[in-house]
């Protein structure tokens, strides 16, 4: 496999008004309660203010690693020439150790570890921040390696569809004992965006592609070398093949989870 860069966009194709209105929650009961704790980033709608800390934030991008995720918020600072220098920006989740986040102008910088669960649990606390912060007209992005599917070492994906392991776009959630689905198509606009932003720049070979969201780094995503492997290295490359088909051009574990919930 090789490790190219994924790139992944998040507002779904029937939302182009909805993302001009302030970012929206879907749960009633966030109205009854008289303060929202987001316990994993250390804030409150109580103990901070909120519209003031990141009413003017438009674009968020998370990825895996905090200290990637600290770089990219700095080599933002340098890119929008603000003030200061970048090594001195804070981090915002200092109070706590799961996630850190980096704010530099209108754009968001967090870490959410790695897998379907910790980005899960980043997204409900984010997308409930930005609807505190009564923000509006926000994309979020997802940036990270992955492992590519029939592409040369290096080269950028930007996501079309998140699909899982027998290659549909959705995502499967337990709740309360009942497996729901949800849909995980991404923004044509904004990807077709991307890739035209990819033509300008040199040395960064691009595709557009399907991203499949594993939920492990080694026999879920056909590794031979982990813990555990129940099957044959033809198997791997008979499944790898199929996949091609399928339109994957590469593969990480958080990508179905982040589209579904941004959509």
């Amino acid at each position: 496999m090789a490790l190219p860069v994924i790139l992944l966009n998040c507002i779904g194709n029937e939302h182009k008004d909805y993302i001009k209105q302030q970012v929206q929650v879907k749960n009633p009961y966030l109205d009854t309660m008289e303060e929202d704790i987001l316990y994993h980033f250390s804030l409150s709608t109580k103990t901070h203010n909120l519209p003031e800390m990141f009413g003017d934030t438009k674009f968020v991008c998370v990825g895996g690693s905090a200290n990637r995720m600290r770089a990219f918020a700095q080599f933002m600072h340098h890119e929008m020439k603000l003030t200061g220098t970048p090594e001195d920006i804070r981090d915002i989740c200092e109070g706590t150790d799961r996630y850190c986040m980096y704010k530099v102008g209108p754009v968001l910088s967090i870490s959410h570890g790695m897998g379907v669960p910790s980005i899960s649990i980043m997204l409900h606390e984010l997308i409930k921040l930005l609807h505190h912060a009564q923000c509006r007209d926000v994309v979020l992005f997802r940036l990270g390696t992955s492992g590519g599917v029939g592409l040369a070492p290096g080269t950028v994906v930007i996501t079309d569809k998140a699909v899982d392991y027998s290659f549909r776009p959705r995502f499967e959630q337990v709740v309360l004992g009942k497996v729901i689905t949800r849909s995980t198509e991404l923004d044509e606009g904004v990807a077709k965006e991307l890739l035209q932003c990819s033509n300008e720049l040199q040395n960064f070979p691009t595709v557009i592609g399907n991203t499949m969201c594993t939920h492990d780094f080694y026999e879920g995503q056909g590794r031979l070398d982990g813990a555990l492997c129940s099957f044959s290295h033809e198997e791997k490359l008979e499944y790898l093949r199929k996949a091609y088909e399928a339109g994957v051009r590469n593969i990480e574990m958080e990508s179905t989870v982040f589209a579904s919930m941004c959509r």
